[in-house]
């Protein structure tokens, strides 16, 4: 949200050091040649089978700071009511724009009338309403996760365990690996942001995914860059910078961690939609936007509405095709599906502008590569 407007403190080589350090682990623990072996053998397991990843983007369900007034009057319970019959898959994924907490105070904002603090505290209570939504995987890597300091951050991470939600992002919680049914899941996610991993060091991130692929068979990158706003649909292919904040070259990132062996990249942070590609046979989304985000949120325009993505991969983790849910918000109506398709057409509109040589087939609400 705008309201984060502090730079961020640069923890480049604490960082790097702290990524090579989990890369040594990850390449030494247990015995790497039986790990890729099992691997091979669920693989061929999988061979014909098709795995399904649900995305969406920003969620936060009302925040009892500095006042509960930007609480939902129904305390959340209804937050997902209109889409959960779409939030199922092997994977369910969203990012969690905000900390679970009880209690305390932000120094973030100086204004406590509530009129203008953009920080983000979810009462404890909410995480079971992500579970019960169908999420199982989140990303906590964002500018929020740190509205409320190591308290916020910590509880956060309680909670989640608690609930066996998988999730990452953290310096303290750089990547999860998983297994549901016969296949093994790596993930892990950046922003540029303090005490989460860096969007900006691309080569620590290359590293990180390249050891997370040598013990898993998919592996899932989460990023939460670009700048924000209607202003900022565009794929750029540059350093985002917004309100003197490197937020990363989106479009250079993803390419790296695909490059490394992931196999696919999740994007949100701008608010809003943004353009979607296919390289090397691994789907991108440059941005799912605002997808439950009540309170004090923009939602007009392009802000409130947002895709709802099923993605197909195969069992080597190459993009298959997505199916698009449209969804749209307002302070009134909350989460609905929208009919219109606005996120939808948004996707193609700047697919084919951002990507003029795109091999993508929209139609029918859905998201195909062309047949040679």
């Amino acid at each position: 949200m705008k309201g984060n407007r502090n730079r961020t403190v640069n923890f480049m080589g604490v960082m790097l050091m702290g990524i090579t350090a989990m890369v040594i682990l990850l390449s030494c623990a247990g015995n790497t040649r039986g790990i890729a072996q099992q691997i091979e053998k669920d693989t061929l397991q999988r061979n014909n089978d098709t795995i399904s990843v649900v995305a969406v983007g920003d969620m936060m369900l009302g925040s009892a700071y500095p006042t509960k007034v930007n609480l939902p009057p129904d305390d959340a319970i209804g937050s997902f009511k209109n889409v959960k019959t779409f939030l199922k898959g092997d994977i369910v994924f969203g990012n969690l724009e905000g900390c679970f907490l009880n209690k305390g105070k932000s120094t973030k904002c100086k204004d406590t009338t509530g009129n203008s603090c953009f920080a983000f505290r979810m009462p404890e209570r909410y995480g079971s309403i992500y579970k019960d939504a169908g999420f199982n995987l989140l990303s906590i890597a964002n500018n929020h996760v740190g509205d409320f300091g190591d308290a916020g951050r910590k509880r956060s991470s309680a909670i989640l365990d608690s609930l066996d939600i998988k999730y990452a992002g953290l310096t303290s919680k750089p990547y999860t690996i998983f297994k549901k049914d016969s296949t093994i899941y790596a993930f892990c996610a950046f922003s540029p942001n303090d005490h989460t991993l860096s969007i900006t060091n691309i080569d620590s991130a290359r590293q990180l995914v390249a050891a997370l692929k040598q013990q898993a068979n998919i592996v899932i990158v989460s990023f939460h860059g670009g700048a924000e706003g209607s202003r900022f649909e565009h794929v750029t292919r540059a350093d985002e910078i917004f309100y003197e904040e490197n937020r990363g070259n989106v479009y250079a990132f993803a390419h790296a961690v695909i490059d490394a062996g992931a196999d696919l990249v999740l994007g949100h942070g701008p608010h809003v939609t943004r353009a979607v590609e296919v390289y090397k046979n691994k789907f991108i989304a440059y941005s799912l936007g605002n997808f439950c985000t009540y309170g004090m949120f923009n939602l007009k325009g392009p802000n409130g509405t947002a895709p709802l993505l099923n993605i197909k991969l195969n069992s080597g983790g190459d993009f298959l095709y997505a199916e698009v849910v449209s969804v749209k918000q307002d302070k009134i109506n909350r989460l609905r599906v929208d009919t219109a398709h606005m996120a939808f057409k948004k996707i193609i509109s700047l697919t084919n502008t951002d990507f003029p040589s795109n091999r993508l087939v929209f139609a029918d609400q859905s998201i195909r590569l062309k047949e040679n």
